[in-house]
């Protein structure tokens, strides 16, 4: 659980938004269970190389809204990504953690596995082609 905080916590670090140069498609990503109004949502669009490695090729930073939160990456190129997202509760820019090594903060990731321990690429991969997506990602 530790090595989890840790890529978690690298992952939200230092974000700030880039844009991409190259024409591609929008990807817009609905969290459908904010919880509440505390702090802000934080997400990044990310390769293999990228994921659980800190900032992605582009990322998100909003206010969090209880209920349904939506956002939009624009511009990206056709390949294979993953998308990660938290609620950062508290501002701290950092996955918070109980004693045990459990997550404070809801977070999520594209794809529908949900295993114990850190979240892989391989369960949270997407394709995007040449046409305009539409995610949903749940706490």
């Amino acid at each position: 659980m530790k090595k989890l905080g840790l890529l978690l916590g690298i992952l939200f670090i230092g974000f700030t938004a880039t844009a991409q140069d190259a024409e591609g498609v929008t990807i817009t990503v609905i969290i459908e269970n904010v919880l509440n109004e505390n702090g802000q949502i934080l997400a990044g669009l990310h390769t293999e190389e990228t994921f659980m490695k800190g900032q992605g090729l582009d990322n998100y930073m909003g206010e969090a809204s209880k209920g349904e939160v939506s956002f939009t990456f624009k511009n990206v190129k056709p390949g294979m990504y993953a998308i990660s997202v938290m609620h950062d509760e508290n501002g701290n820019m950092a996955m918070d953690f109980e004693d045990n090594g459990m997550p404070k903060e809801s977070y999520g990731m594209s794809g529908s596995a949900m295993s114990m321990g850190p979240p892989t690429f391989a369960d949270s991969k997407f394709e995007v082609a040449d046409k305009d997506m539409e995610l949903k990602i749940r706490f």
